[in-house]
C-alpha cells in the first residue's frame, strides 16, 4: 500500500492510500476517521485497485476554508475520478461517506460510477427514523448508540491519551462544519435519489442506533436500484464488528456490477 499526498487544486491536497489491482474502488470513511476503513480497504485491495481518502480536515489535514458541505466532498472525488481517467468505480461509503457516494452519483455525468456500496449512511431526512445528534451525547452515549457490544468498544475518555483526543475533537469540529446545519443531511436529497440508476447496496448493522435500519431501508427504498441487507449483531460500522458478513456482501457486490470486458 502506498500513501502520498496528491494536489487535486491548487488549494487542496488529498492524503490518498492505494493498494491491490483491478476493478477501481474508492473507499469512503466516516466521522470516525479513516481507521474505521483501514480493514475493508485491506480486505478489497486483494480482489480490486482501492482508493481511500482522508477527507480534508479530519487526522490533521487540511481543509480549505471554502470546502464546507458534502457536495463539495462529492465534487472533489469526481473531480480525482475524470483526472485518473478511472472507469468502472464501485464507491464505497461508511457512514457520512455513503452519504458521499449517494452525492458523487447524483453528479456522475459521465457515468464514472457503475456500482455504490452504502453502509449505515446518513444523509437523507426520514420523517419517522431521526438521526441521532452525536454531539449532543458523551463518550457513553455515542457507544451505545453506535455499536451493537458498546462494552467491548467503549472507552473512557479519561484513559484516552491527550494526542488521541485532540485529533478524535479536531476531527468532530471538521465533522459539524460540514455536517452540522442541519444535520446530517440534505432536506432533498431522499426525493432525488431516484435518479441513481447504478446498482446500490445498502448495508445496515441491525443495533444501529444512531441511524436505525428502518432509516435504511427507507433510503434503500428511494434509490432506482436498491437493497438492503441487514447484519445481526452489528451497529453502525458491520465492517469493524462483522467484517465477514459484510465483506462477504461487499465482494459479491463488486462482481456483481463489474462491467463486461471490452465496455468503457
Amino acid at each position: 500500500m502506498s500513501t502520498d499526498a496528491s494536489a487535486v487544486y491548487p488549494d487542496l491536497s488529498l492524503t490518498l492510500s492505494e493498494a491491490g489491482a483491478g476493478r477501481p474502488v474508492l473507499v469512503l470513511h466516516g466521522g470516525g476517521g479513516p481507521a474505521t476503513v483501514a480493514g475493508l480497504a485491506l480486505h478489497l485491495s486483494r480482489t480490486a485497485h482501492t482508493i481511500t481518502p482522508v477527507h480534508p480536515g479530519w487526522d490533521g489535514t487540511s481543509r480549505p476554508a471554502r470546502l464546507t458541505g458534502i457536495d463539495d466532498l462529492a465534487l472533489t472525488y469526481l473531480h480525482v475520478l475524470r483526472e485518473r481517467r478511472l472507469r468502472d468505480v464501485l464507491v464505497v461509503g461508511s457512514s457520512l461517506g455513503g452519504w458521499t457516494a449517494a452525492e458523487m452519483a447524483l453528479r456522475d455525468t459521465a457515468g464514472i460510477i457503475t456500482g455504490l456500496v452504502l453502509i449505515d449512511a446518513v444523509g437523507v431526512q426520514v420523517e419517522t427514523e431521526p438521526i441521532t445528534d452525536l454531539f449532543a451525547l458523551d463518550a457513553r452515549g455515542v457507544a451505545e448508540h453506535s455499536w451493537h457490544d458498546p462494552d467491548r468498544y467503549h472507552l473512557d475518555p479519561a484513559d484516552v491519551p491527550a494526542e488521541e483526543l485532540a485529533r478524535r475533537q479536531a476531527n468532530m469540529a471538521t465533522m459539524r462544519i460540514l455536517a452540522g446545519d442541519p444535520y446530517m443531511h440534505d432536506p432533498t436529497l431522499l426525493s432525488r435519489l431516484g435518479q441513481i440508476q447504478v446498482p446500490t447496496l445498502l448495508l445496515w448493522g441491525e443495533s444501529d442506533r444512531i441511524v436505525t435500519p428502518a432509516y435504511g431501508a427507507a433510503y434503500a427504498d428511494a434509490f432506482g436500484d436498491g437493497r438492503l441487507e441487514v447484519i445481526p449483531k452489528a451497529g453502525h460500522l458491520p465492517q469493524i464488528e462483522q467484517p465477514e458478513a459484510t465483506f462477504a456482501l461487499i465482494d459479491e457486490h463488486l462482481r456483481r456490477t463489474s462491467s463486461p470486458v471490452g465496455q468503457p
